[in-house]
């Protein structure tokens, strides 16, 4: 399923697949894809690492919203569930990057209206507002939050 084990004191993970870190020309579709202990260091780690791939995939345009829709993400896995929390992406010959989160809580996450003063309840919106695309699905133990980013230049 979800490929590297990591935790907060280990060294930053490096991706599953073995054409992820090839930089320049890409080849089919890269993947890359880790799984973070539900610990308050994985949203650090999980951005790194997001970071780092898009960097060798010579992604550098998308990056910073990959990230920042990532740490929304983990971060949502986190506060609702326990376990482990896997990050996938994919680099779609369609032009775009898929980018899914997993979690092993089953319950869809819900977009909700944050007052002005709340704190939180904006992730999902976010996603919603940023990305090209996005979902939820059920998995065999848990559910997959995804959004899709457009890459093409």
């Amino acid at each position: 399923m979800i490929g590297v084990s990591d935790s907060a004191a280990a060294e930053v993970p490096e991706p599953v697949s073995g054409n992820a870190r090839r930089r320049g020309k890409v080849t089919g579709s890269p993947t890359a894809e880790w799984s973070f202990p539900a610990d308050p260091g994985a949203v650090r780690t999980a951005r790194t690492v997001v970071r780092r791939v898009l960097d060798d995939w010579g992604l550098n345009g998308a990056a910073d919203m990959a990230v920042l829709l990532v740490s929304e993400l983990v971060t949502n896995s986190l506060r609702h569930a326990s376990g482990p929390i896997g990050v996938r992406m994919v680099l779609l010959t369609t032009g775009g990057l898929l980018v899914e989160v997993s979690d092993p809580l089953p319950d869809p996450p819900r977009e909700r209206d944050a007052a002005p003063d709340d704190e939180g309840g904006r992730g999902l919106q976010l996603v919603a507002c940023s990305s090209r695309r996005w979902g939820t699905r059920r998995g065999k133990s848990g559910k997959t939050v995804w959004f899709e980013l457009s890459v093409a230049g």
